[in-house]
């Protein structure tokens, strides 16, 4: 049923050869935008066949002879019998569409579920009906056969309106790169494309922009912002010489940059090649409500061959053979099965993204309670993904803990560097008052002096303290993740300030509930082994990954996947975006970027790590639903079809009571997804 979802993940790795680097961007882009118009119109055309096919129903059940003596009426008029076929043309033909059509994709990949059983009724339904207008002797099943279109129809959409649109990761990842770069030409700088730039162009990057390819730094220095791209949570340096990534952002300093990489063979495009890749073998997979159709596809072609054939063996006219035959074939696909899922998905996704989950594909929700390891990013994910003060000391009786954080702030506060940054942002957040400084001056890759108060002050790296033969004091030495730099007063060791990416506070209760879950708990990051080793202690995972690219991020998914387990990952980046793709269920933190949110199953809106623990409590507890809702639907089905296949002396079902049990059976099924709500713990 899931068909709809998965007609547009992006199939056109296949027609991209063609196209030169330049125009494949664009290319890309118009392709997603149908992809995601493409959705909102399939909605609408459910949204009208229903109606539509709602109308002509009316008619239909009035002038079905079934129905008049269901209900104790008569209505008959000359010519009545045909007036009843051509209504019912009308909506086998329009109505039933989307099902003729789906039953023919199923069949082409040797995967019948939903859409054949439909078709499969109502096909049977429409050629025996006819040829009883026609002439031959029985009770026509028109009546059936139009409510079958309607509360299928009806199921359809309420599902497809509550799923969300199909992906568009690669659209935003497109979207990573800038539109436009700064072309070096001699003295003179011109805007031009990117898609225009070249190998060897030497362009210039400003502050604070997107860099547009991948390069080689030539002149200038500064801190480029790459956690999105590669998870590292601090900043990076970048000076002449170092490589620098198409979509990074650039820090406080402006640098040129030569060309090294542009279009088909930048990162972002080994990337977006990857999620592509990724999402092509995920959209195979079928949920719940196909398999159960795919069954019952199979039972009712079983049962309806062996009806007519045991009533024509035993000497029975064949059109009452026929008659029995189509009853047990249109009576096995029911009427419930149609809404049995659609309704409960309706509801657990509108429960869920009042939870802060928004739940993208089903096949992976319903998977949710199959999960038996979870890898989780680090930077954004577990942790805040800032870099924040983690403690500070001074190792001198003179002087408080909070002089300390000022000299040392007041100092940062002219430096663009991340680090100075986040000590700046933590004497603002102790409401510390910031000293006037004079002969402010950057010592390159030691720190910063200056004076205050006629003293001379520095913030320092631990570097310069070996250089100077100072002692770096015991409380400064942590194996925790920490970036720690220390501050001298006319030379002598006053103090340090420690650094980290903190953990996030929800993150040890979500792997504790986890844990007790009885799943594996991992941790891939692109940060260094210390700082990966910290935090996987700190929280007490299974194991951890450090420094690892996103290709890399997928080669770990695999291989647990390889060794029999069922993989979640969590991630907020686009250097996750092909580990999102590949794990069985991809769960992105909502205060990522937007390409992760794009290629996940599920989006956290709140970036909280409980919420995976209720989300995989909650994937239980839809499941069950379902589960309980197709025993519903079905379990009419167990007792009406050996009663319509007349086998049972004395015991033929009669259409109407058949119409009776089927009715109730897609009441109770409707009534069983609304308990669903009071599942969620909030």
């Amino acid at each position: 049923m899931d068909k709809h979802n998965h007609e547009h993940t992006p199939h056109n790795g296949e027609h991209q050869k063609s196209h030169s680097p330049d125009h494949q961007t664009n290319n890309k882009t118009n392709h997603q935008h149908d992809h995601h118009d493409h959705h909102a119109m399939m909605v609408e055309d459910f949204k009208k066949r229903f109606w539509i096919s709602l109308v002509l129903t009316v008619p239909i059940l009035a002038l079905s002879q079934m129905i008049q003596q269901w209900l104790g009426f008569e209505f008959t008029f000359f010519g009545d019998q045909y007036v009843l076929f051509g209504l019912s043309t009308v909506i086998f033909l329009y109505g039933g569409w989307p099902f003729l059509k789906g039953l023919w994709d199923e069949l082409k990949d040797k995967n019948p579920g939903m859409m054949t059983l439909i078709a499969l009724a109502i096909t049977v339904a429409y050629v025996y009906s006819s040829a009883v207008v026609f002439g031959l002797e029985g009770m026509d099943f028109f009546w059936e056969l139009a409510t079958l279109i309607v509360v299928m129809l009806l199921g359809h959409w309420i599902e497809m309106k509550s799923v969300m649109g199909a992906s568009n990761a690669l659209e935003l990842l497109v979207q990573m790169m800038p539109a436009e770069a700064h072309l070096v030409k001699g003295d003179e700088i011109k805007d031009i494309k990117v898609d225009e730039l070249k190998k060897e162009d030497i362009i210039l990057i400003k502050a604070n922009e997107k860099i547009p390819a991948d390069g080689t730094v030539v002149e200038g220095e500064s801190h480029l912002d790459e956690s999105m791209l590669t998870g590292e949570s601090r900043p990076v340096k970048k000076a002449k010489g170092d490589q620098v990534i198409g979509g990074a952002v650039n820090g406080s300093q402006s640098i040129k940059v030569k060309v090294s990489k542009t279009g088909k063979e930048s990162y972002l495009n080994k990337v977006i090649t990857l999620v592509e890749e990724a999402q092509k073998t995920k959209s195979k997979t079928q949920n719940l409500a196909n398999i159960a159709a795919r069954w019952l596809t199979f039972i009712a072609l079983f049962a309806g061959t062996i009806t007519l054939v045991t009533w024509i063996s035993l000497g029975e006219p064949l059109d009452f053979a026929l008659e029995r035959m189509v009853t047990v074939m249109v009576i096995s696909c029911p009427h419930a099965l149609g809404l049995a899922i659609p309704l409960v998905v309706a509801i657990s996704t509108a429960v869920s993204a009042g939870n802060g989950l928004l739940i993208r594909n089903r096949t992976a929700f319903e998977n949710a309670r199959k999960i038996s390891a979870l890898v989780f990013d680090k930077t954004g994910t577990l942790t805040e993904g800032k870099f924040g003060v983690s403690r500070y000391e001074s190792l001198t009786e003179d002087m408080e803990k909070e002089d300390l954080l000022t000299f040392a702030a007041s100092l940062e506060q002219q430096s663009e560097h991340p680090i100075a940054q986040g000590i700046v942002k933590a004497a603002k957040e102790e409401e510390l008052t910031l000293k006037k400084v004079e002969n402010f001056e950057s010592l390159t890759a030691k720190g910063i002096q200056a004076k205050i108060d006629g003293k001379n002050w520095k913030v320092v790296s631990p570097g310069y303290l070996k250089e100077n033969k100072l002692e770096i004091p015991e409380q400064a030495d942590s194996d925790a993740a920490e970036t720690i730099v220390f501050v001298l007063r006319e030379e002598k060791l006053v103090g340090f300030v420690a650094l980290a990416d903190k953990i996030r506070e929800e993150s040890h209760k979500a792997i504790e509930t986890l844990r007790k879950k009885g799943m594996k708990l991992y941790m891939a990051t692109g940060d260094n082994e210390k700082t990966a080793k910290a935090v996987s202690d700190k929280l007490g995972l299974d194991g951890y990954y450090s420094e690892v690219l996103p290709h890399e991020k997928v080669e770990i998914i695999e291989k647990l996947q390889k060794d029999g387990q069922f993989v979640a990952m969590t991630g907020d980046g686009v250097n996750d975006a092909p580990a999102l793709a590949q794990a069985n269920v991809g769960i992105a933190v909502g205060s990522g970027t937007d390409v992760a949110a794009e290629t996940a199953d599920i989006i956290l809106v709140n970036s909280n790590p409980m919420d995976i623990a209720n989300l995989v409590l909650f994937g239980r507890a839809t499941y069950n639903k379902m589960i309980q809702n197709l025993a519903w639907a079905t379990g009419y089905n167990a007792v009406a079809l050996p009663l319509a296949t007349g086998f049972i002396p004395g015991l033929i079902i009669s259409p109407a009571v058949g119409a009776v049990f089927m009715s109730l059976s897609t009441i109770i099924v409707a009534i069983n997804a609304q308990l669903l709500k009071g599942k969620m713990k909030s």
